[in-house]
């Protein structure tokens, strides 16, 4: 790293709340947030929204004329930038925005198609709004951003992806500020219809009698079945160049990797990919030093060895602490590796490791210094991001 990059603030909006404490209190419960909820025609386990937050984004919808068409992965994008600029203290507009999101406006594309296919006809703003440079530009309209202003998808690690984005035009002079993340809405019927043409979506609860009904077991390696679950929402960062006062952990390594396509939706059976990325963020640490791996865990059989595999593969005898979020929020597609920067951050904050209520931590550590953090998308494109506390 040329120059430090200092988080300096970053905020969400999904399942987990919209606060930091809300989310923090809602880690330390031991629950899950997936529910069986009508999606379409067919109950389905998905992670939605609280009632509460659904209001939120209704009074953000109807608070003017230009947010009515706006599709739900714009709105809790709008919303979570807000409360990341608030917190990092941003009272200008000189900075960049760099939001992803591997699907974009879902549920609105299908609304405006479905339409097109009963009339012949689209409205007016169907194709503006849902392009998927739309979320950051509304985001950079809504905040009045002067610097640039970009989107992408790189599937499932899209987020991460964002931030590497934002380091790259900081590191190069071109920007001092970044708001990186991403952005999602999946909880459509064809969006889940989708997941269950693939098998790897969760049709059966599995229930362990001591701990209650788990519709993901993302990290259990013992699973039968592919228990992946859809979760929605927005995750955001503040990045800044140097050293800050205010900095809630620095960005102290970052790697990168594709696997060799074998099929278009899988990674190889050990993750060459989370290999190599893995490697080349710790290339400036010795491997005692990683005290914990967020890692990207979907809850399907293969996500789920192959990181693990790759994960001992790279660490041998010397394990951090292994831990994911989707067994309680679902996977958030673009959306989940800054989720899972989120959690990084908060473990390190409160020196709090928040481990899987169903499985079993082998090397428990006391003192959380610097956190791991793994995303992969379809076809085996890999991120790592080693975080240090400040």
């Amino acid at each position: 790293m040329k120059t430090p990059i200092a988080i300096t603030s970053i905020a969400s909006f999904s399942a987990l709340g919209k606060t930091t404490n809300e989310v923090w209190t809602e880690y330390l419960n031991p629950r899950t947030l997936i529910l069986e909820k009508k999606i379409g025609e067919h109950l389905n386990f998905v992670a939605p929204l609280s009632d509460d937050l659904i209001k939120e984004v209704q009074l953000l919808r109807n608070s003017e004329s230009k947010y009515k068409s706006l599709d739900n992965s714009v709105l809790y994008a709008i919303l979570a930038s807000r409360e990341a600029v608030k917190n990092a203290g941003w009272n200008d507009s000189e900075f960049g925005v760099n939001i992803g999101s591997s699907r974009g406006a879902t549920e609105l594309f299908e609304k405006h198609h479905q339409e097109f296919l009963e009339t012949g006809k689209t409205p007016t703003l169907a194709s503006p709004t849902t392009t998927l440079g739309n979320i950051s530009t509304w985001v950079a309209h809504d905040l009045k951003s002067k610097g640039p202003d970009l989107s992408h998808s790189i599937t499932c690690s899209t987020a991460l992806h964002a931030l590497l984005n934002g380091m790259a035009w900081m590191q190069a002079g071109m920007a001092d500020r970044f708001l990186v993340g991403g952005s999602e809405a999946p909880l459509t019927a064809f969006t889940i219809a989708q997941m269950q043409a693939l098998k790897i979506y969760a049709n059966a609860k599995n229930c362990l009698p001591e701990l209650g009904e788990w519709a993901c077991r993302a990290l259990d390696l013992t699973k039968t079945k592919n228990t992946m679950v859809l979760g929605e929402g927005a995750a955001m960062a503040c990045l800044e160049l140097g050293e800050k006062p205010n900095a809630l952990g620095y960005v102290t390594g970052f790697g990168y990797a594709t696997d060799d396509l074998q099929h278009s939706i899988s990674i190889t059976d050990e993750a060459e990919c989370f290999q190599k990325s893995m490697k080349m963020a710790l290339q400036n640490v010795s491997l005692e030093e990683v005290d914990v791996i967020v890692m990207h865990a979907p809850g399907t059989i293969k996500g789920d060895k192959s990181e693990y595999k790759a994960i001992e593969k790279l660490f041998g005898k010397k394990m951090p602490m292994l831990t994911t979020n989707k067994w309680k929020v679902g996977h958030t597609f673009g959306a989940s590796g800054m989720l899972n920067i989120e959690m990084a951050i908060l473990m390190m904050q409160y020196q709090q490791f928040i481990g899987v209520p169903f499985v079993t931590e082998q090397n428990p550590r006391k003192v959380i210094r610097n956190v791991l953090i793994n995303a992969v998308g379809f076809g085996g494109n890999a991120v790592s991001i080693l975080l240090s506390k400040s």
